[in-house]
């Protein structure tokens, strides 16, 4: 009969725990939502912590892996965010050809929040790894940092080569908005003073 108490308190603490993660996830979304609209603070924010990071390594010295897997992580990412989400060179080889020459929208296959969310993510679970001295593997730092450069402007270049090939350009500016000027032309051609 003891173990029959014990196990319904167990449980019970089971279920609390259980009920508290889903409130806390709830609440969680519910303010990732509500700050999808201010980008530029979202990556002020993400600055803040890359610059707590970013001291935290230079303070302790170390930790100079996980700041190459960061990186290697990062850069990823940016592929994600550069490159469409329907591949037109995987379309090719599949034998799908355009059947006219409209205008489709670039859409890409990582969105801007979910680029956001991931790097302020890794730049967090980074300088929470930077306190297990596990981590902090002994390796000559400038040799990771040269491959780091040296894969980044191979896959760049890469990236580059993909964009003028399939004319795509990732950068976009939203909906064009067309504004009347205010000239003399438009007074009929002459301008009083």
């Amino acid at each position: 009969m003891e173990g029959g108490g014990a196990d319904e308190s167990g449980s019970s603490s089971v279920a609390s725990l259980v009920k508290w993660r889903r409130e806390f996830s709830g609440r969680f979304q519910y303010y990732l939502d509500r700050s999808v609209p201010y980008t530029a603070e979202r990556w002020m924010g993400t600055l803040a912590a890359a610059s707590v990071y970013v001291l935290r390594v230079y303070c302790v010295r170390g930790f100079h892996v996980i700041s190459y897997g960061v990186g290697t992580y990062l850069l990823n990412l940016l592929i994600g965010f550069l490159s469409p989400k329907y591949d037109p060179e995987l379309e090719a080889l599949d034998g799908h050809t355009r059947d006219s020459d409209e205008y489709k929208p670039f859409v890409r296959r990582l969105p801007e929040f979910l680029l956001w969310y991931a790097t302020t993510k890794a730049f967090v679970v980074a300088f929470f790894m930077t306190f297990c001295s596990v981590f902090d593997v002994p390796v000559f730092w400038p040799i990771l940092l040269c491959y780091w450069i040296v894969l980044f402007v191979l896959t760049m270049k890469r990236q580059i080569t993909h964009m003028i090939k399939y004319k795509y350009v990732p950068f976009g500016y939203g909906k064009l908005r067309y504004t009347r000027k205010k000239s003399a032309a438009s007074n009929g051609g002459s301008s009083r003073d």
